[in-house]
């Protein structure tokens, strides 16, 4: 994993999510958002949307299954990093992860923790694929999120449902490097 990622990451522990137009104007507007995870777009519309971000100096990430005309195959990486100036993925798909990697992107992992078999999923997953971040959903869960940490070295970013300094504390100090979440008041704190 490249330093800048992670040093980016680890130094502003909150990241914006950022699901529409208003959001992106907003956290761009906020000096201490260092890393944006961009979770809307089109295929017409990405490379703008990451092209905002990155005119503000900020690290820009594309949930690519989340971009409307990507397809759930590799391709969709190739697409991002050729027409976009995206740092990284975010994906809940291991062929994608290992795409990325391929072609130098920051790779983040995005786990829904649903179950138990979905918590086993990320111990085996996570050493095939080695992606630079996991981040899991919903991130309101110390006692899990400790117990990831405590079994991979792979750093830990708690999603979903984080709406106050309470969860952000929380999911910090159970051992997430970071949080992400498209709650504006918790990207101001």
């Amino acid at each position: 994993m490249d330093r800048i990622y992670y040093d980016a990451i680890e130094g502003n522990p909150v990241i914006a999510a950022v699901k529409d137009m208003d959001g992106l104007r907003r956290c761009c507007e906020l000096e201490d958002i260092r890393v944006v995870f961009i979770l809307f777009g089109d295929i017409c519309s990405i490379g703008d949307i990451v092209g905002r971000v990155k005119e503000t100096g900020r690290l820009a990430l594309v949930h690519v299954d989340l971009v409307t005309g990507l397809s759930s195959k590799e391709v969709a990486v190739d697409y991002i990093r050729e027409h976009t100036e995206a740092d990284g993925i975010i994906t809940t798909r291991p062929p994608l992860i290992r795409r990325g990697k391929e072609l130098s992107l920051c790779t983040v992992l995005r786990y829904f923790l649903i179950d138990s078999m979905a918590l086993a999923s990320i111990k085996n997953q996570q050493s095939m694929v080695k992606p630079d971040f996991i981040e899991v959903l919903p991130g309101l869960m110390p006692k899990i999120i400790q117990n990831i940490s405590s079994s991979t070295r792979t750093p830990i970013i708690a999603g979903g449902l984080i709406t106050d300094k309470e969860a952000v504390m929380g999911a910090l100090n159970a051992g997430a490097i970071a949080v992400s979440t498209t709650n504006q008041e918790v990207w101001e704190m």
